[in-house]
């Protein structure tokens, strides 16, 4: 299992570390799978470097999607954009 470090601004930090938000949206540009950590590091975007906070999460489960492979046709998708649905 491994640990993957990821930036994360405030807002959405605040939300995570509360355990309001349960899922993450990230281009899938590194590798992650089921078992490994995900240590979020707050970057103020303001400021432009880390807050020193942080929080760590297990990852449950990776879905992965290319736009073009959706269940819509990808013109719906670049019009109305896509929503995630957390579920408790």
């Amino acid at each position: 299992m491994a640990v993957i470090k990821k930036k994360i601004w405030p807002e959405y930090f605040d939300a995570v570390n509360s355990g309001k938000k349960k899922f993450e949206l990230r281009l899938n540009d590194f590798e992650i799978k089921e078992g490994d950590t995900l240590l979020l590091e707050e970057w103020d975007p303001k400021i432009g470097q880390y807050t020193g906070r942080s929080v760590e999460r297990k990852v449950s489960c990776v879905d992965k999607f290319k736009i073009n492979k959706l269940f819509w046709p990808q013109e719906q998708i670049m019009e109305k954009g896509i929503q995630i649905i957390s579920l408790e």
